[in-house]
């Protein structure tokens, strides 16, 4: 009896889970007082930034005790430097742009003002914090290097890339090269 309605118990088990979806998203919108980005592709249009995220915070902080941030990337510019003291908040606002690229392509919303806006990217690229490994022989700045190696061989310009401290972990002068260099090759590329 029940093998004879497996169709149909397979099809309400779908809905069901579309259902529990939905609603996790709903809930987790509520939680982190999220609103719906506008997506735009990534040529984005007129005089509208490529990215406007519009008092941003970080999904993971509670939304009372963060300093929300406004944060444009393009029409007139295609590259965003962020500089700083230690313990400025760079890293943070480097890995909040991800966050919400990602969260807005994955349907969330995202802890954002109405009227934030992001395009839809082919990939994201971040190469972020210290992945030194003893495993691998690898020291601070080679596993640097090879993320950017990778994110190079692959990203396009329809990709975000996220890049935080280029060229630490090596000589300032070697490093601050680097920076120059990677700099020059996305806004070329």
């Amino acid at each position: 009896m029940v093998g004879d309605a497996a169709h149909e118990i397979d099809q309400t088990v779908g809905a069901l889970a579309e259902l529990d979806l939905n609603f996790a998203k709903a809930n987790y919108a509520f939680q982190i007082k999220g609103r719906e980005p506008l997506l735009t592709d990534v040529e984005g249009g007129g005089e509208r930034p490529y990215i406007e995220l519009l008092q941003a915070r970080h999904p993971l902080l509670h939304p009372d005790t963060v300093v929300p941030s406004d944060i444009y990337i393009g029409p007139d510019f295609r590259l965003l430097v962020i500089t700083g003291p230690n313990t400025g908040g760079k890293t943070v606002t480097l890995k909040n742009i991800g966050l919400m690229a990602l969260m807005a392509q994955c349907g969330l919303h995202i802890p954002a003002a109405d009227g934030s806006r992001l395009p839809v990217f082919d990939a994201i690229f971040a190469d972020i914090g210290d992945e030194q490994s003893i495993e691998q022989s690898l020291s601070t700045f080679s596993s640097h290097l090879a993320n950017i190696t990778r994110i190079l061989e692959n990203a396009t310009d329809q990709s975000l890339v996220l890049l935080d401290e280029v060229g630490a972990g090596t000589d300032p002068v070697e490093g601050s090269a680097l920076a120059r260099a990677l700099l020059d090759f996305f806004l070329d590329n």
